[in-house]
């Protein structure tokens, strides 16, 4: 799939059995939404969850945002009918739940040819166990189909009997890990949940480590989150005019023939240039989304 810059700041669950809240998100100003059916959703709402999110997903009410599902572990009773029905649902991706092997996303890949997905349909995958941390690399570079990995924090600290603290230390290995494997095979990746709604500066200091550790965006459980997380994965003002300004001086000193760049006293070498075009794109990809 061809790498583009997509805005993936803000991702909301949405439990696929509230029709309501399906219905809200049309109006919430998340750049993409995850219905649900796997842990939001009891064991008796399932089936009629799936089609509540295939109905959602295929009305093209969400303007441009992008729509995932997240379908049930391939070891449930309802793993498989799930991501059939998200073949053909209109959907953007399938969110599969604990990656643990490149096998785990080439048997996702195969049922989603066999129901006739499109060939654009994307696979996300969660990395949520110590198992699929340790192949994130395999997991990685299994399939072009897989575009983004989704880290489910939640279940990493269960199953590593850590604890959640302000600093996120029990997580640093694993949240390096999958963002190591990701960026080495071209794929996008979302930080973890955030899971006291009531704690606005402890989430807002938990976007800022996800940015500056490299994640994408951020996966969230209440829409109240929405709008710091937007401010903090979006390019500022000053970080904007910086990237212009640095464009614009490696333009110039290239068609005069300079082999030397300086921005406010500063070497610009190449890699700042793509960063710098890259912020400018994301600007763009944002003011085009938040037009829609």
């Amino acid at each position: 799939m061809a790498a583009t810059v997509r805005p993936r700041r803000s991702v909301l669950y949405m439990p696929g059995a509230n029709t309501r809240a399906l219905e809200k998100a049309r109006t919430l100003a998340a750049d993409a939404l995850i219905f649900d059916l796997e842990d939001a959703v009891a064991p008796d709402a399932k089936e009629a969850a799936r089609a509540n999110v295939v109905a959602a997903a295929g009305s093209g009410a969400y303007g441009k945002r992008e729509i995932v599902i997240r379908a049930n572990g391939f070891n449930t009773d309802w793993g498989r009918e799930d991501i059939i029905a998200i073949a053909g649902s209109g959907a953007d991706a399938v969110l599969v739940p604990k990656l643990e092997s490149a096998a785990d996303v080439t048997a996702v890949v195969e049922l989603l040819d066999e129901a006739g997905a499109p060939p654009d349909m994307a696979i996300w995958g969660m990395m949520e166990t110590p198992r699929g941390i340790l192949r994130a690399e395999e997991i990685a570079s299994a399939s072009p189909r897989l575009a983004c990995f989704v880290m489910g924090t939640n279940d990493l600290v269960k199953d590593l009997r850590a604890c959640h603290t302000p600093q996120r230390l029990p997580m640093v290995v694993a949240l390096g890990t999958a963002i190591l494997a990701a960026r080495a095979c071209g794929l996008a990746i979302l930080d973890g949940v955030y899971n006291d709604i009531q704690d606005v500066e402890g989430f807002r200091a938990a976007c800022v480590q996800g940015l500056e550790m490299g994640f994408d965006g951020k996966t969230l459980i209440h829409p109240s989150q929405i709008a710091p997380c937007n401010e903090v994965f979006a390019p500022s003002a000053a970080d904007l005019k910086m990237a212009e300004k640095i464009v614009s001086a490696f333009e110039q000193a290239r068609a005069a023939g300079k082999g030397v760049v300086t921005v406010d006293g500063r070497m610009i070498e190449n890699l700042h240039v793509e960063q710098a075009q890259r912020q400018i794109a994301l600007a763009r990809a944002i003011s085009e989304l938040t037009a829609a």
